[in-house]
């Protein structure tokens, strides 16, 4: 063996190894599946890590107005990433609609869920996240208000943190049946058990989703940029929501 072929050998193996980059991302729990299965996919192509949090898109809102350290903030709603636009917590330009979310009334009863269940009142309680703090509590609630149902149920809520709290009030049994995201129910590769109602979407404000960079991150940067890919638009809708146009 030359000394130059041991000398580089030795240099090889004394070298640190490539240390693979990392990013936290807020996420709104609504977005739980479809965000792990992108995250996948970008991992798998970079060699990145993203280190995902869920939480109440109103919950992560006040957390990042305290400094909470998050690379990127995907928002089930279009205020607050612009709050955070506004006041220059969010990076100038990053701000970006990356879906559409539904709400539906489920069960995990076949055929217990229809579009008269509301009104017929034949249940103890019934799930939704807090209006305050998740849009999709805030479309139930529109809901509720248009059957003319909000003031007279106020001891047959229950009320989760975020959709995700609101859903497993529902499967435990804890309400018989609950306001949840479609996507909850419609992941690729999932078996419906129960019976739902998709509420139209004319009960409701749109439920755009927003995300924002709120540091400069390089591989967060990257995961928003795939997050718009072609690739990643096509896994968003296969979990049930809409991508604007």
């Amino acid at each position: 063996m030359s000394k130059f072929r041991l000398m580089l050998i030795l240099f090889i193996l004394s070298s640190p190894p490539l240390i693979a980059g990392e990013a936290r991302i807020a996420v709104a729990s609504n977005f739980t599946n479809a965000i792990k299965a992108i995250a996948q996919q970008f991992q798998k192509k970079s060699g990145d890590k993203i280190i995902l949090i869920f939480g109440a898109t109103g919950r992560f809102y006040a957390q990042i107005m305290n400094g909470a350290p998050f690379d990127a903030y995907f928002s089930a709603d279009t205020r607050r990433p612009a709050l955070l636009e506004q006041q220059g917590i969010a990076l100038a330009g990053s701000r970006f609609t990356y879906a559409e979310g539904k709400i539906v009334l489920y069960s995990p009863k076949f055929t217990y869920v229809d579009a008269s269940v509301l009104k017929k009142r034949a249940y103890h309680y019934l799930a939704i996240a807090n209006p305050k703090l998740a849009p999709y509590g805030a479309a139930a609630k529109q809901v509720l208000e248009s059957f003319g149902l909000w003031n007279s149920m106020r001891y047959q809520l229950v009320r989760g943190e975020n959709i995700g709290q609101a859903y497993q009030f529902v499967v435990s049994g804890n309400a018989e049946l609950g306001f949840v995201a479609l996507s909850q129910i419609t992941s690729p590769g999932l078996v419906l058990s129960g019976s739902y109602w998709e509420v139209p979407s004319s009960l409701y404000s749109p439920i755009k989703q927003q995300a924002v960079l709120l540091s400069h991150n390089p591989v967060a940067k990257a995961f928003i940029a795939f997050v718009q890919s072609d690739e990643a638009k096509a896994i968003i809708q296969d979990f049930g929501y809409d991508i604007s146009k």
